[in-house]
């Protein structure tokens, strides 16, 4: 084999490699993403927002919410940081279309804090904890499965420790996002955001 094919084969299996270390390493995150799972011990937990569609949450927002909602629930002690702004394509900020469901679904108003400024995950978590007490070092976070490990490695590098509630991903979304949330979870490993 002439040198140059040797070189091409060998990028290509380094490549393959690499591509399957990552995908590998990065399954491991989020998972380790998923735990420790939440007990009310925290008294602030921050949900974090996802589309919503003309003022309706969507699919994957509804999902957190439900999440959410079990969880306020069952610990009423817990004040609620719903955290999301408003897309351009969006008729209401996130934080606004979870504070409606949620009252609408019995959790008083005064529980809930509206955060929605953010346009990303590390926004969320940043702007969300100037709203706790300075003295609060650990938060509670409320967001689908495939996103806790990237939301907690970010509220880590805020000096925020965090537990977890896993909202289920929709089926029909499922592929798609974990696929970018891959990526993503590279991203902030090696920015910190």
């Amino acid at each position: 084999m002439k040198k140059s094919k040797k070189v091409a084969v060998f990028f290509i299996i380094a490549i393959a490699v690499s591509g399957i270390f990552l995908w590998w390493l990065t399954g491991k995150w989020m998972d380790e993403g998923l735990e420790p799972s939440a007990d009310g011990t925290n008294d602030y937990a921050i949900v974090l927002g996802a589309k919503v569609k003309r003022e309706a949450p969507s699919l994957s927002l509804q999902y957190r919410l439900d999440a959410a909602l079990r969880y306020a629930n069952e610990h009423p002690h817990v004040k609620m940081i719903l955290s999301g702004g408003q897309g351009p394509d969006e008729h209401i900020s996130e934080a606004e279309a979870m504070r409606q469901f949620l009252t609408e679904n019995g959790v008083a108003s005064e529980r809930l804090i509206l955060e929605t400024a953010s346009t990303s995950t590390y926004e969320n978590i940043l702007f969300s904890k100037k709203l706790m007490p300075t003295e609060i070092r650990s938060v509670t976070i409320i967001t689908s499965d495939y996103h806790l490990a990237r939301a907690r490695k970010i509220a880590a590098s805020l000096n925020l420790e965090s537990d977890a509630v896993a909202a289920v991903t929709p089926k029909i979304v499922a592929v798609k996002l974990t696929m970018r949330e891959r990526i993503a979870l590279v991203k902030t490993y090696i920015l910190g955001k």
